[in-house]
């Protein structure tokens, strides 16, 4: 959704109807018989993003039986596919705007509780699983932030490249529990025939925000 590229651009002030009608080639009018105001595009911009960022990717995620191939799957999938660069860190500089704070408290909630269970399958207890969940999380906020404000200069968290790939397997073995079996790297021998998880709901992603 183009609301979703202005708010990545340039925060919550880059939404207006104005400029979003222009680039969308439409009248105001017309985006008026869509939306009833500004307020409306920015929620239906984070209910989208609500979607397609966690609901979706949870259900996708969630049919893989192997906890610790689908904790794999999820890390690789959170740092290497990012269709609307600079989104998430965008959406939390504006954690407390009364729009944006109670859907980024139910996305936190449900990644963080679907980390927490993939790691009480992997054998944690209750209190352990939480932990290792809010500090994979953290984790990951910061990976998105240091993109953000690396650019060329940090390639170790870009979403391609030598270096980025092997600094998701130092960060995947880093979050995985001690021990846990994980017999195929993620995505690894899948892409080989496209069929691969990660890249599959990558270009589901991508080819749902480019339509938008």
């Amino acid at each position: 959704m183009a609301a979703l590229h202005a708010l990545a651009r340039g925060g919550l002030p880059a939404i207006s109807v104005e400029a979003l009608a222009r680039e969308l080639g439409a009248t105001r009018g017309s985006f008026y018989w869509h939306f009833a105001n500004r307020d409306a595009v920015v929620t239906a911009a984070l209910q989208l993003w609500q979607r397609e960022a966690t609901e979706s990717v949870i259900a996708g995620l969630g049919a893989e039986p192997d906890p610790g191939l689908r904790l794999r799957r999820l890390i690789e999938f959170a740092v290497t596919v990012d269709p609307i660069a600079g989104l998430e860190p965008a959406l939390t500089a504006h954690a407390r705007h009364p729009a944006v704070a109670p859907v980024l408290r139910d996305v936190t909630e449900a990644r963080i509780g679907f980390l927490t269970g993939c790691y009480r399958e992997l054998g944690s207890s209750p209190a352990e699983a939480r932990r290792r969940a809010v500090v994979a999380y953290a984790a990951y906020l910061g990976w998105l932030d240091l993109r953000a404000l690396g650019g060329d200069d940090l390639p170790e968290v870009a979403t391609q490249g030598q270096d980025a790939h092997a600094a998701l397997d130092e960060l995947v073995e880093t979050l995985l529990p001690p021990g846990t079996n994980h017999p195929t790297r993620p995505g690894e021998g899948d892409r080989s025939d496209g069929s691969g998880v990660a890249d599959r709901d990558r270009k589901a992603r991508t080819d749902r925000t480019g339509r938008s």
